[in-house]
């Protein structure tokens, strides 16, 4: 049996903290086992390749919008091989040399296989009995497969196997309506594809502000079919791929040549088997951890999509920092959540970061500011119409509470929000004490704070 100080589970967000270590003790042995290809979830199957995707759609939707403008523009082939092998290209790169930065270095013992626990603080890996002082669980997510008749048999691609594709589907039904469907289901129409979203909630991405939401669902529908309120109940294979759901107007049927399943994640923690280390996890397998990111057992903690909190990596980046200080260093710090900000790269984007209007009422009494940007020059010039920002407010103090986005350049815009709310009093007084160049698009965040309600 091999003996490390640190087994850490996953290459993701969990090489903030090995990388650390090793360059601060020479005599550190790690062992980091990994399933997959190194890199983490973010690089070799979310984040990264999807935003490399995404761009060429954004382009191809600026392109036909560009008429509007006077200037009359022609897409005379997308080139979808060239799009998904530069993406493929990239990723292989980041990935190999990772790969060797872990085998070259004295410190770590790399191995790719699945790990599962089989002790107390006892892994094996592959043919080999591996035990760790200390063992960081960072072993991500997986799509999460809904139990659907006959699924299995006619065949399916998650946002994983999305990224091996070839050749363009003419057409995709997509089962689910969160984040990576309606990216995905963006870029695929954008590609060229006829595209159709199946969602059993009552509108997609339902976890935004339901004005948000809604005005997503508008402008998405200009370039897909959205079924909402129905579930998808039956799939039949043929010539296409069948997909039967039932709803609100009864029942439908959609024909595909490829259906994406994008339902949502689920931890990975069950291929390691953690209850036999003494690590307890929820009724949906996400690793139980408290305020520290420590879990069940002493000397194990987790962080990232494992824990099943934040799903986003800067979120496990910055728990991962987090446990790093806990674990290693020589104090003790808890999660802070109240402002993790997220977006949606469609077109438009969406971003978002802290409550909600409803969530906020419950607990404050709040002040809301709405702007829109077309009533902004750049928004004007921008024709972005029906696009706004829109703050949550504690009334009195001026504390921001939330802030969501719908429009243009969204996830940037919401950052200098976020950066208030991470001050010691979270105040917006900076933004009324500030200038905002004008005429930049930033001026619609400063005037949706000028123009704040009593709610």
């Amino acid at each position: 049996m091999k003996h490390y100080d640190i087994i850490a589970i996953g290459t993701g967000s969990a090489m903030n903290i090995v990388s650390t270590l090793v360059e601060t003790n020479e005599d550190i042995k790690v062992a980091v086992v990994e399933k997959d290809d190194v890199g983490g979830i973010c690089l070799t199957r979310g984040c990264i390749p999807s935003k490399m995707l995404l761009y060429p759609a954004e382009l191809v939707r600026k392109a036909k919008e560009a008429k509007k403008f006077g200037i009359d523009v022609e897409i005379k082939n997308i080139d979808f091989k060239r799009i998904m092998e530069r993406m493929r290209s990239n990723i292989r790169k980041e990935v190999e040399m990772i790969e060797h930065g872990l085998k070259s270095s004295p410190n770590i013992d790399l191995y790719q296989t699945t790990g599962e626990f089989i002790d107390d603080y006892t892994m094996k890996v592959g043919n080999e009995i591996i035990k760790g002082d200390k063992i960081l669980l960072c072993s991500g997510s997986r799509p999460f497969i809904p139990k659907i008749e006959r699924l299995e048999e006619a065949g399916y691609i998650t946002s994983d196997e999305l990224l091996l594709l070839e050749e363009l589907p003419e057409s995709v039904a997509i089962i689910g309506g969160g984040y990576i469907a309606m990216e995905y289901g963006f870029f695929l129409a954008m590609m060229g594809a006829k595209v159709t979203v199946i969602e059993m909630l009552p509108r997609i991405v339902y976890g935004e502000e339901p004005e948000i939401s809604e005005l997503l669902q508008k402008e998405m529908s200009k370039i897909m079919d959205i079924k909402t309120e129905y579930k998808v109940k039956r799939v039949e294979k043929g010539q296409k791929k069948k997909v039967i759901a039932e709803g609100k107007d009864g029942r439908i049927e959609i024909e595909a040549d490829e259906i994406l399943v994008a339902a949502g994640r689920q931890s990975n923690a069950d291929l390691l088997k953690p209850e036999k280390t003494g690590v307890e996890v929820d009724e949906h397998g996400w690793i139980l951890v408290n305020d520290y990111l420590e879990t069940t057992k002493p000397n194990i903690w987790a962080c990232g999509d494992a824990i099943g909190k934040h799903m986003f990596k800067h979120v496990a980046n910055y728990e991962s920092q987090i446990l790093y200080y806990n674990a290693f260093g020589h104090r003790r710090i808890k999660v802070d959540y109240h402002a993790v900000p997220h977006a949606i790269f469609t077109y438009p984007e969406v971003a978002s970061v802290g409550m909600k209007e409803e969530e906020a009422k419950k607990k404050h009494d709040i002040m809301v500011g709405y702007y829109l940007y077309e009533h902004t020059a750049k928004g004007e010039a921008m024709e972005a119409k029906d696009y706004f920002v829109k703050v949550i407010l504690e009334k009195g103090s001026y504390r921001i509470l939330g802030a969501h986005i719908i429009g243009p350049e969204a996830s940037i815009l919401i950052q200098e929000i976020v950066n208030l709310m991470y001050t010691d009093d979270g105040s917006a007084m900076p933004i009324y004490r500030g200038m905002h160049i004008h005429p930049a698009l930033s001026e619609v965040v400063e005037r949706a704070f000028y123009n704040l309600e009593e709610r």
